[in-house]
Parts: structure tokens; C-alpha cells; sequence
């Protein structure tokens, strides 16, 4: 399903960054049969480094449960031809938390339901917890409250190994492996980066300093936490997520990695499916 043409062009939120926000239709919009109850908004919101196209396969069978918005996090939508670093304000997790909020306010269809995936279910969880009035529910992909003591530093040498452009999918594949590499050519404009990778990694590097603890006891909204065997979470966080969460349920995806959606699409489909045919309409 094409997005809404009304909702093509990115949209300013606050004073840096341009956030794009598509609109996916689906159940109780415009375009579907409006006496069907569903779940209302369901809004994606992809990784570090990622998009919100990243999530195509997954978009056709959410729309059998409300309408679906992908949305570009800041620093996420293009090169912007400027070397300047953004202020730790600018990158920081309120900043971001704040921009879902102001999406959700914007679009005026709320409370909405939230898919993260990785940083995006990290944004989902604080956003529930500090807008509680926005969130009915939150999908968590392979995603942690605690990193600390962990660095950007190792990536270097790994990024400098990227060309400046990927020729084509193949040559994305080749280095990343088949489900990554069709993520990041998916999220690049024309196989070249669609970000910095400073700035990428000064995001990243921000939850090596503190924890998210605090934030994820606040949530009572409905939680559904999946974890990728081979996870990039710490070992027992997102278990230990679903013991203090009240309303929370814990699956764990085996030999899936980090794109759990995308490596084990079936078992990520039938968790999230089982989950939203579970909440109230």
C-alpha cells in the first residue's frame, strides 16, 4: 500500500531536525470501513540508523489492525550537507521522546499504539511512560534499559570499511549480510548514507552513560518485549523488563538476530498479531 500523498513530505518538529512521517492507512481510516473497531494509530518507529521504510514488509498486515504511520526520526531523513555535531540536547532521548509525542499530537489520532524496534522501542517505552495519555500500547524489539559502560568506539574501523556508495543491494548484502544489508539499502538514499555516522554514534553513545530503568517502571500501558536470541541487549534485561512490567509479555525469538521483523518474520508477526487481537479495540 503506497503512502498518503498528504503525508509524503517531512514535517518540522521542534527547532533541528526534519522528522518524515508517512501515512500507511489501514483500519478506521479514510480508506477502510470506519464501523470496524481496531486499535486506532499504530505508528512504527524504526532503529539507530534506520528508517521508516525499513519497515515494508510488516506494514501490509498492521493495517488489518489500525491506521499505520512510519515516521523518520530526526538526523534519520538525508544527508544534510552540514558538518556541524548537534548539541547532546539536540540527540538526547527526551529529544526524540518528545518528537513522537508531537507526531501523535500532530496527527490528532491518539492514543496511538507504538512499534519500536531497537532505539525506536526504546522511544516507544519512555514516550509511554511520560505521555501516558498518548500510548495505548508498545511493541519492543530487542531493546534494553541499561548499557552502560558500553561505547561507540569499536565502530569506527567497521564504518570506514563502508564504501562511499553502495552500487546496489548486492553490494549492501555482500558486506552486511542479506537481512541487514536489504535494511540499510532500504534506509539509504541511493545506496549512500542517509545520516551522519557521528552523529549516529553520539546518539548510540548517550545510552552508555546513563540507564532507562526509571522510565520503563512508569509504563502501564500494555507491552509486548521481544527479544532476538542473538540480541545486542545485555543478558536477562528484557526478561527482567517483563517481571516489573504490570502488563507486560516477554517472548524470545529463537536464532533470530537484531532485525527480529525482518529475520524471523513469521514468529515476529504472529507475536505482535497475538498481542494487538488481545488488547481492546
Amino acid at each position: 500500500m503506497p503512502p498518503s500523498l498528504l503525508t509524503r513530505h517531512g514535517i518540522q518538529l521542534g527547532s533541528e531536525g526534519v522528522i518524515g512521517l508517512l501515512d500507511y492507512g489501514g483500519l478506521g481510516s479514510d480508506d477502510s470501513n470506519g464501523d470496524v473497531p481496531g486499535h486506532g494509530t499504530i505508528i512504527l518507529l524504526h532503529g539507530l540508523m534506520g528508517r521508516g521504510r525499513t519497515w515494508s514488509r510488516q506494514i501490509p498486515w498492521l493495517r488489518r489492525y489500525g491506521q499505520v504511520f512510519t515516521f523518520d526520526a530526526a538526523f534519520h531523513q538525508g544527508a544534510s550537507g552540514s558538518d556541524a555535531m548537534p548539541t547532546p540536547e539536540e540527540i538526547a532521548t527526551e529529544r526524540f521522546v518528545a518528537d513522537v509525542a508531537e507526531v501523535i499530537t500532530w496527527i490528532d489520532r491518539g492514543p496511538a499504539v507504538l512499534v519500536g524496534h531497537s532505539m525506536g522501542g526504546l522511544h516507544a517505552w519512555c514516550a509511554a511512560a511520560e505521555f501516558p495519555e498518548l500510548v495505548s500500547a508498545i511493541v519492543v524489539e530487542d531493546m534494553a534499559p541499561d548499557f552502560q559502560g558500553r561505547t561507540t568506539g569499536d565502530w569506527a574501523p567497521w564504518f570506514n570499511s563502508w564504501p562511499e556508495r553502495f552500487a546496489d543491494l548486492s553490494e549492501a548484502t555482500a558486506l552486511f549480510g542479506d537481512v541487514a544489508g536489504r535494511y540499510f539499502y532500504e534506509a539509504f538514499d541511493d545506496g549512500r548514507l542517509h545520516g551522519s555516522i557521528p552523529v549516529w554514534a553520539a546518539i548510540a553513545e548517550e545510552w552508555g552513560t546513563r540507564d532507562f530503568w526509571t522510565q520503563w517502571d512508569a509504563v502501564q500501558a500494555p507491552a509486548l518485549l521481544i527479544e532476538a536470541e542473538h540480541s545486542v541487549t545485555p543478558a536477562g534485561q528484557m526478561e527482567q523488563m517483563s517481571r516489573r512490567g504490570p502488563q507486560s509479555r516477554y517472548a524470545r525469538v529463537a536464532g533470530a538476530g537484531h532485525l527480529v521483523h525482518d529475520d524471523q518474520p513469521d514468529v515476529y508477526r504472529g507475536a505482535v498479531e497475538a498481542f494487538l487481537s488481545g488488547l481492546p479495540a
